[in-house]
């Protein structure tokens, strides 16, 4: 059985080694790709450059167009981080409002909430368009961040229920009989309990506003506020058939790194969040 059980582990290992490979191999190639010229790119498809050169984020961060990537990014943080404040700060109100109250039409109200999470974003991107557009908050960072204010990011607030269930309400109890709250006891009790939780989010969210092309590209007009997602799309199509592949890469590569720096930062209470969400206690 001893046999066994290490022919069993050394070929798990075998496989997982292959996937990570498999997995990781398109980001090293990139990596490698942005320190080559365009003709290397594609003459010599290897993830290790020939004759390696800083040129490509020289050239890529002055940009395509009459606007450099600082400003791309800069836009981008901006949203990002303010997009992940209102989810954090929403969500963590609504889920606790959910689970913890009880109030007229909870229960109806909570079942059309998880509802919207079975609709496609695309289904409701005419309607929001057009109503944006009336109130005038087109080209401008409305559309992007009012409804994250407003527990739009309905996924967060389902996730954040799941881990205010497992806390017993004999804490909430208690709380009261010390004299805290509503208030105080979300935010000196649930919330530090729920830390993996809203280190998930935060995670979740920065990544994904970090790599929001469409909605930016649908209510964004003003080439001075693109994040560096549509930002790249400008560069390439500035290129008039010349692109230079080795800038699109490097400036990739750049918009990589915060997400990932933030993942390694805080991968233990992501990884917690995740594997403790949907248990109740």
């Amino acid at each position: 059985m001893t046999l066994r059980k290490r022919i069993n582990s050394t070929l798990a290992y075998i496989v997982l080694v292959i996937v990570g490979v498999v997995i990781i191999y398109p980001f090293l190639w990139l990596v490698g790709s942005s320190f080559k010229t365009t003709y290397e790119i594609f003459a010599e498809p290897g993830i290790i450059p020939h004759n390696p050169t800083f040129n490509a984020y020289i050239n890529g961060w002055k940009g395509g167009g009459t606007v450099a990537f600082d400003v791309f990014f800069k836009n981008t943080f901006f949203y990002a981080i303010l997009k992940v404040i209102f989810t954090v700060f929403s969500a963590t109100i609504t889920a606790y409002g959910f689970t913890r109250f009880e109030f007229p039409f909870r229960k109806p109200l909570q079942a059309i909430l998880i509802g919207t999470l079975l609709f496609p974003a695309v289904v409701v991107i005419v309607p929001s368009y057009i109503i944006f557009a009336r109130i005038g908050w087109s080209d401008s960072y409305y559309p992007l961040l009012v409804p994250a204010l407003l527990a739009g990011e309905t996924y967060f607030v389902y996730l954040l229920m799941q881990f205010f269930r497992t806390i017993p309400r004999e804490m909430d109890e208690a709380a009261m009989i010390d004299g805290c709250g509503p208030v105080k006891r979300l935010f000196l009790i649930l919330v530090p309990l729920i830390k993996p939780s809203v280190v998930t989010v935060v995670l979740f969210q920065f990544i994904w506003a970090c790599n929001d092309f469409l909605n930016p590209m649908i209510y964004l007009s003003t080439e001075t506020k693109f994040p560096v997602s549509v930002g790249l799309k400008m560069t390439m199509d500035s290129s008039a058939g010349l692109i230079k592949w080795e800038n699109i890469f490097a400036m990739s590569v750049l918009a990589i790194l915060p997400p990932l720096v933030l993942f390694i930062l805080a991968q233990r209470n992501f990884i917690e969040g995740i594997s403790t969400s949907g248990l109740k206690g």
